[in-house]
């Protein structure tokens, strides 16, 4: 059995600020934000997690094995480096999805998102290491079947980004409601899936559905780990052989 360990990160106040005193420019902006990412996801990453910048202004993070003290640091450092600060909701759960439903209505119990009042809120939970197992985090790694050869080099970049993130869209409505999954786009034609404990026709079932759906030809690899960092790395491995034998499913614990 899977236990998710989810931090959802929330700019306090973020709506509100960039409009304050006049509104602010929108490169300045873009710019703030991807530094922002990049620095929790390096944060995250040393620590052996996983972060996804969603709509930048709300990041989700896979944290199995950082401690609320670490928490507490992340929020120091960006405040200390940074215009804006962060609030930090920390849950637990046996899917993703309800460790990340959990995560936000702590945020939210603290106040809005546009609450001047609300600052650097930390609360939740996290795993005590007594607890911790290494089957802990399931991570997925999708990629479409020879997105060069059938995208990249044969249609406009736009239209090659349009059709990747079709099948994103699809996959990640489709993990979300049939497996309480949380899929998330990291570039090229590559999508990260954080999930429970699934089966390998599970696998087969998604890319059967992104296929029929909207035309897309998908290839996953699956890891299992004590944190993301591990979970996500066996996932690698398993997707490299998916490329090298042409299979369309590889669990790497098999």
């Amino acid at each position: 059995m899977t236990n998710t360990q989810v931090t959802l990160v929330q700019i306090d106040n973020y709506g509100p600020w960039t409009v304050t005193p006049e509104p602010r420019r929108e490169a300045d902006l873009q710019t703030l934000q991807s530094r922002l990412y990049a620095d929790i996801s390096q944060f995250v990453g040393n620590r052996g997690g996983y972060t996804f910048f969603t709509r930048f202004d709300n990041i989700i993070a896979v944290t199995n094995g950082l401690s609320m003290d670490d928490h507490e640091l992340l929020q120091e450092s960006v405040g200390n480096r940074y215009p804006v600060t962060l609030s930090l909701g920390v849950a637990t759960g046996t899917t993703p999805v309800q460790a990340l439903a959990d995560a936000t209505a702590l945020i939210q119990e603290a106040g809005s998102a546009q609450d001047k009042s609300r600052r650097e809120c930390l609360d939740g939970r996290t795993i005590e290491d007594g607890h911790r197992t290494t089957d802990d985090v399931q991570i997925a790694h999708f990629d479409v079947i020879d997105a060069t050869g059938n995208y990249t080099d044969e249609l406009n970049a736009f239209d090659t980004f349009i059709e990747i993130e079709q099948g994103y869209a699809e996959l990640m409505r489709h993990m979300r409601h049939a497996h309480d999954s949380l899929s998330f786009f990291v570039g090229g034609d590559n999508i990260i899936v954080t999930c429970p404990d699934l089966t390998e026709g599970d696998y087969e079932d998604a890319i059967f559905h992104v296929e029929e759906a909207v035309g897309v030809e998908l290839q996953v690899g699956v890891g299992r780990g004590e944190n993301a960092h591990d979970a996500g790395f066996d996932a690698k491995h398993a997707l490299e052989t998916c490329r090298a034998d042409g299979t369309r499913v590889e669990l790497e614990w098999k």
